[in-house]
Parts: structure tokens; C-alpha cells; sequence
């Protein structure tokens, strides 16, 4: 059975207790030596098939030693689906996220070690129309927030941004905005 084709676009982020610039996404070794992150994403526009996924949510978290992008660590992470979703959109987003569908899905895919649960949950997202702030919350479980960067040189409404970023976790063509963690709080005692 063939695997159908899918395309995705909306907002992502992620927030962890890197320094910034975050040199995980510059394909480089986390600030401590470790990475403790949150991943969340909200699909605007989405078709796996002919199954519609717009406006739905996905939530990752993360931890693994060590540069990700050398090809001598792997992730554990734990992945909620947004309890919303029907069981065709479920099954999407499962094959989509595991890198079973291809794309660049499977090669982010080859970073994840062991997989520490996969649960639906309702999960809270938003992002402000001029990317000042952005956050991600699984009630009782999963909290992350963050703020743009700012500063004297930054014009009114702009934000700090790169472009192709090397380590994103979206694939190639990204445009990142930079921010700081202001909320990175995980309570899930079986993921460590």
C-alpha cells in the first residue's frame, strides 16, 4: 500500500535552557552538554492525502546528550497528538511525526532514541501575530513559553531572526525568530 503524500505549514517552536543563540539549531552541542526541550507545532495548512490536519497540534519533548546533528546521540522524547483529531487525522500525524511517511519527517526521524510514551491530549497553543511571545501548555503536564527578543537596536516590529537555520527541526527553508525561555516547566516523572 502506497504511502500517501503530505504537506504541512504552520508555526513551531521550541524552548529549552540553552543560552542563546540556541546552539542546538545551529547544529551544534546544547550550552550544559544536555538538552531538555519542548517542541510544539500548530499546523495551519495540512494534507496527508486527502485527510485534512489544519489547525491541529502537536507537542514534543525532548532530552539526549550531546550534539544531535553529529550522529552520536539520539533523543528520548515524549509525543502528545492533539486529542482533537480523529482517528484518520491520528493516524496522519502518527506517520507524519514518526518519520514513517518520508519527507524530511524521516530524516528528523533517525534522531530519536526511545520513544517514552504517545499520548492525545488537549493541547494549548498559541503564538501573537507580531511573534512577540509564543507558548505551548498541556494542562498539569507540559508548560513552555517564550518571548522575543528584544532590544535599543531593534526597530519597532521587527523581531531577531535567521534564515536556514542548519540544526531546525522543521527542515530546510526556516526562518526562525529568537526568543528566551520564560517557561520551560515537563512533569512527567516516567520520561526521565
Amino acid at each position: 500500500m502506497a504511502i500517501p503524500s503530505w504537506n504541512l505549514s504552520g508555526d513551531w517552536f521550541d524552548v529549552c535552557k540553552c543560552n542563546i543563540p540556541c546552539p542546538c539549531i545551529f547544529a551544534q552541542t546544547p550550552s550544559y552538554g544536555e538538552c531538555e526541550g519542548v517542541l510544539a507545532y500548530h499546523i495551519k495548512k495540512g494534507l496527508y492525502g486527502e485527510i485534512s490536519l489544519d489547525g491541529l497540534n502537536v507537542l514534543v519533548v525532548s532530552y539526549f546528550k550531546g550534539n544531535i546533528w553529529s550522529g552520536n546521540t539520539k533523543a528520548n522524547i515524549a509525543v502528545f497528538f492533539d486529542e482533537r483529531a480523529n482517528g484518520q487525522q491520528r493516524d496522519a500525524l502518527n506517520m507524519i511525526f514518526t518519520g514513517k511517511a518520508g519527507g524530511f519527517m524521516a530524516e528528523f526521524a533517525k534522531l530519536i532514541g526511545e520513544v517514552r510514551g504517545v499520548e492525545f491530549a488537549p493541547i494549548k497553543f498559541e503564538v501573537a501575530e507580531d511573534l512577540a511571545y509564543w507558548s505551548a501548555e498541556i494542562l498539569g503536564k507540559v508548560i513552555a513559553k517564550g518571548e522575543a527578543l528584544t532590544g535599543p537596536m531593534t526597530p519597532p516590529g521587527k523581531r531577531v531572526q535567521t534564515f536556514n537555520p542548519p540544526g531546525s527541526e522543521v527542515g530546510p527553508g526556516t526562518i526562525a525568530t529568537w526568543g528566551t525561555a520564560v517557561i520551560d516547566e515537563v512533569n512527567l516523572p516516567e520520561f526521565r
